[in-house]
């Protein structure tokens, strides 16, 4: 299966440079996939994010993680932020169960390149709570520049900086999100997956 996603979500998004350099778009799942793309998402029970490598991937959202990971939307992203983000090996993550202590504001660590978050729940009336918010600092959740709804399609991405804060009211629950981070090397990237992996051999023996 091909063309999972619609790029011009990516074009058509207002690139902002302040506080940081980041831009919000919609729309970028195929409205025809959709429900698809609903059926096929992995079925977890695990709190945090796993890798690809973590869980089994079908159908529809297979070929969404491969076109995520490709070289198409790479280019376009390039693009956008004007930087080559080709020689960047990507990381990519899934989340279906959020937890109270997620969400803690923070910039990403700087081993990463770039980190973009596509959004998968049907809807979200939960209000601020589990909302991404673009922050100015690392300390407040307000004021802020922008709140990212966690809906069907969102697409949000950012250039990782020291002052890239951003994060979320707690919430707790089914929170799903697809996240992709261009990383500076291999090295990191094998670093990330084994560290990923630990974290959540400890979170099946205790529970957190």
């Amino acid at each position: 299966m091909l063309g999972v996603l619609d790029v011009d979500a990516v074009r058509n998004a207002e690139l902002r440079n302040e506080p940081y350099t980041f831009f919000l778009g919609s729309n970028f799942l195929k409205r025809s996939l959709i429900d698809p793309l609903r059926k096929s998402f992995p079925s977890i029970t695990k709190p945090g994010f796993l890798t690809v490598d973590e869980v089994e991937l079908n159908g529809p959202f297979k070929a969404l993680i491969d076109e995520l990971e490709g070289p198409e939307l790479t280019a376009e992203l390039s693009k956008k932020f004007g930087i080559d983000l080709s020689p960047y090996p990507r990381l990519t993550t899934i989340r279906k169960v959020s937890q109270l202590k997620d969400g803690g504001i923070h910039t990403d660590g700087k081993s990463k390149v770039m980190t973009l978050l596509l959004y998968m729940n049907d809807d979200w009336d939960a209000d601020g709570k589990g909302r991404l918010r673009v922050l100015y600092n690392g300390r407040d959740f307000e004021p802020y520049a922008m709140e990212v709804p966690p809906t069907m399609g969102t697409v949000f991405a950012f250039l990782r900086a020291d002052h890239s804060w951003h994060g979320h009211l707690p919430f707790a629950g089914e929170r799903r999100v697809v996240q992709v981070a261009w990383v500076k090397d291999e090295k990191e990237l094998a670093r990330k997956k084994k560290r990923n992996r630990t974290a959540q051999f400890f979170k099946s023996i205790f529970g957190r």
